[in-house]
């Protein structure tokens, strides 16, 4: 009888483990699934809070000042809210092989340029003097105004950003965008701003000085 006692308590023993083996092994199961779909969650959450910064950040400069906290320049002292910022308005509407012309903006009492960067109105230059890494971009807005033959247009901010747009064939004045931006590091030069048209030149096509302009901010 004791023997039999004996064989029925280690068959016993030997189920109760293999239960709480199962028990243990769905338990790993489990949190394993859950810990992959907490971390797929945040990973969402991350690109869908980049892709919405991103698409504020493209699409003008006045939300780019919102994002970065220069939501308002009017005030008593504007010029403290966007010492890091800088925003230069095209100035000719010509497309050409040449240096593009920028010219500074007027916001309220104070100017689109903050005073860590010198713009040279002669040289159509623009010189961050503090070293860092620079969220630069570069709004093209572009129109045709007759019968415009296709074409790439390049426009190069230093070796820094190289923005192209793709012309197309068209007879109208349908408004062609395009907007680059980039993050890169500088360290006191200045850059100039240097366009770029096919040999035969893009006829009747014409660059829109309102909504085509060069802007900068320090990350860091």
């Amino acid at each position: 009888m004791g023997s039999q006692n004996t064989e029925m308590d280690v068959e016993s023993l030997q189920k109760t483990d293999r239960r709480r083996g199962s028990c243990l092994d769905a338990f790993f199961v489990m949190s394993i699934v859950f810990l992959f779909v907490a971390v797929t969650a945040v990973a969402a959450g991350g690109m869908i809070a980049v892709m919405d910064l991103q698409s504020k950040l493209k699409s003008s400069p006045q939300n780019f000042m919102s994002v970065t906290g220069v939501s308002s320049l009017t005030g008593p002292d504007p010029m403290y809210k966007m010492h890091k910022f800088a925003y230069l308005e095209a100035k000719s509407n010509e497309l050409k092989n040449s240096t593009m012309q920028w010219t500074q903006v007027q916001y309220g009492e104070g100017v689109s340029l903050g005073k860590n960067y010198v713009f040279d109105p002669e040289q159509h230059s623009l010189k961050p003097e503090q070293a860092g890494a620079y969220f630069m971009y570069v709004d093209l807005n572009l129109t045709c105004t007759y019968r415009c033959e296709a074409g790439l247009l390049s426009v190069h901010v230093g070796n820094k950003l190289t923005c192209e747009v793709q012309l197309p064939a068209v007879s109208d004045s349908t408004p062609v965008t395009r907007k680059c931006w980039t993050v890169s590091k500088l360290d006191g030069e200045k850059l100039f701003t240097q366009m770029t048209v096919p040999e035969d030149g893009l006829q009747y096509w014409k660059l829109e000085l309102n909504g085509s302009g060069l802007g900068m901010f320090l990350v860091d």
